[in-house]
């Protein structure tokens, strides 16, 4: 089995946003509250962070998530990588390093933004985070001190000019701040049993899919079920029940969904 939780839903902002007063922002709906796009994966005995969204801290703590065998990175935007140095935390507990997963040019930035966590300057787990950067270009296989080692395939998708990596479990893939999904990536993505997929808003939008976008995306590729993530808060998540079709569901922070290896 391979389980997804999402630990967060929302878009670079967050929801609420500051200084907003917009029904979404001050609804009294749970799941209007969405936190940064990050997810957590368990396959394979593995368990899986997706990017290092800005309240690492807070989506830990609200799970109870004490162990982290990987991270794997879409891409450096900030809202994806702001809690990057709360993972020390999780070298503190398991006393090693802690691999990640990125593009080549995602580890790049990263080398370049975080470089204090490439370099080993303590006698001790816990000051800050100490990483170990694996680029990845195709299917990759990651492996546990406790666990089998798992094959994941990477999903490149185009965010503007970005070029972000989603990520294929098995049955289940997730891909986030997609505006193109090439017609290469819609093969890899054949067959999956669940697609996790971003949606900003209804209206179009430069860099991100827009609802009725990430709906023709998603139907072309022919999951059983789907979710988006990457909401703003130009769309409640009430709102998107009723817009969306049989099958395709807004996710929340929190939802922890289930498929078959």
């Amino acid at each position: 089995m391979t389980d997804l939780t999402f630990l967060g839903t929302g878009t670079s902002n967050g929801v609420p946003m500051i200084g907003c007063r917009c029904p979404v922002c001050t609804s009294d709906d749970p799941r209007d509250r969405r936190s940064r796009t990050s997810a957590l994966v368990h396959h394979g005995g593995l368990t899986l962070l997706i990017d290092t969204a800005t309240e690492l801290r807070s989506q830990a703590l609200a799970l109870g998530l004490a162990h982290v065998d990987a991270v794997l990175f879409t891409h450096a935007h900030a809202d994806h990588t702001g809690g990057f140095d709360d993972l020390r935390r999780f070298n503190e507990l398991a006393q090693r390093h802690l691999p990640i997963y990125a593009a080549p040019e995602t580890a790049a930035l990263l080398r370049h933004k975080f470089a204090y966590a490439f370099a080993d300057v303590f006698p001790f787990y816990g000051g800050k985070p100490d990483l170990t950067l694996h680029e990845v270009d195709g299917p990759f296989v990651v492996e546990g001190a406790a666990a089998d080692a798992v094959e994941i395939v990477p999903i490149p998708v185009w965010h503007g000019k970005t070029r972000v990596l989603g990520y294929r479990f098995g049955g289940l893939a997730y891909v986030t701040d997609a505006k193109d999904v090439p017609a290469s990536s819609i093969e890899l993505l054949r067959g999956v049993e669940v697609l996790i997929l971003n949606a900003l808003r209804e209206a179009p939008h430069p860099t991100h899919l827009s609802l009725p976008e990430a709906v023709a995306v998603i139907e072309e590729i022919g999951p059983r079920e789907a979710y988006i993530v990457h909401v703003s808060h130009e769309l409640g998540h009430r709102a998107a029940i009723d817009l969306l079709p049989a099958g395709i569901q807004p996710a929340h922070d929190g939802l922890m969904i289930r498929t078959s290896p």
